[in-house]
């Protein structure tokens, strides 16, 4: 018995060393267990959608989201060519409905979020006396503009300054940019005279003046349209981020960034 002493005790020690290593294992596996869902978003969302991130993923420990942030005209693109997305947050409906109407975005799982204004900006040290749009023609020698093709903050100030009578003027002194955050960069560092973006843009920006608004009817209403890809693979996690996005506490971060809730 005293000879089988020390193996009974060591056979119980390699035991229970083994089990507890399998529940170190197991542990250590269901912590890292989470799945992770793109999302391919304006650039224009960038901050509050960074933000709102945060707030998701303490509710949905178990999800895990990655941006794609670019212009939607290009988001668009790369959706129709295959790039992996499970939503899409579009800063234009033009881009969101073509992707409807092809089929690779449910009507049913797609809802107007937020909306935004286009405004007027140049450099904080600006001395060029640019006060309105109208101001552009004379006053201006480089204006910066999204990419009116791909990035629908171009598109809208194109089109308002079409309508007020101003694009004739001022389309040969346009510097276009991939997207918006492209274009207050330029603006911030004084590489052209001025440029429109988004007012949720400008708010982000200390560098910068801003000195007016797009009337409105002067361009197509800036509504920001969210939908889930029907090829994603990861629907249920989607549905939650899709959901979560039309909760009071996400739209309450987006309108603190300047955007207006359309759920209103």
């Amino acid at each position: 018995m005293k000879r089988l002493l020390p193996i009974l005790i060591l056979l119980i020690y390699v035991t229970g060393c083994n089990a507890a290593g399998q529940v170190t294992e197991e542990a250590q596996e269901n912590r890292h267990e989470h799945t992770e869902i793109t999302v391919s978003a304006a650039a224009s969302l960038t901050d509050a959608l960074n933000e709102i991130k945060t707030t998701f993923e303490e509710e949905h420990p178990d999800i895990e989201v990655t941006y794609n942030f670019g212009s939607s005209g290009t988001l668009q693109q790369q959706i129709m060519q295959g790039a992996p997305a499970d939503l899409f947050f579009s800063a234009a409906e033009d881009k969101f409905d073509e992707l409807v109407n092809k089929g690779y975005i449910d009507q049913e799982n797609g809802v107007d979020l937020v909306g935004n204004k286009i405004v007027l900006v140049t450099p904080k040290k600006s001395k060029n006396g640019i006060e309105e749009f109208s101001d552009l023609n004379d006053k201006a020698q480089k204006i910066a503009i999204g990419t009116p093709k791909t990035v629908p903050a171009g598109k809208y100030a194109k089109e308002m300054l079409e309508n007020i009578g101003e694009w004739e003027g001022v389309k040969n002194k346009m510097v276009y940019a991939k997207d918006v955050r492209q274009v207050l960069t330029y603006v911030e560092t004084g590489n052209v005279d001025a440029g429109i973006v988004y007012n949720t843009d400008a708010l982000i920006s200390s560098k910068i003046n801003v000195l007016a608004a797009a009337e409105e009817g002067t361009h197509t209403p800036i509504i920001y349209p969210l939908g889930i890809i029907n090829e994603s693979k990861k629907l249920e996690e989607a549905k939650a981020f899709f959901d979560y996005m039309q909760s009071d506490k996400a739209l309450t971060i987006l309108e603190e960034y300047g955007f207006s809730n359309l759920l209103k």
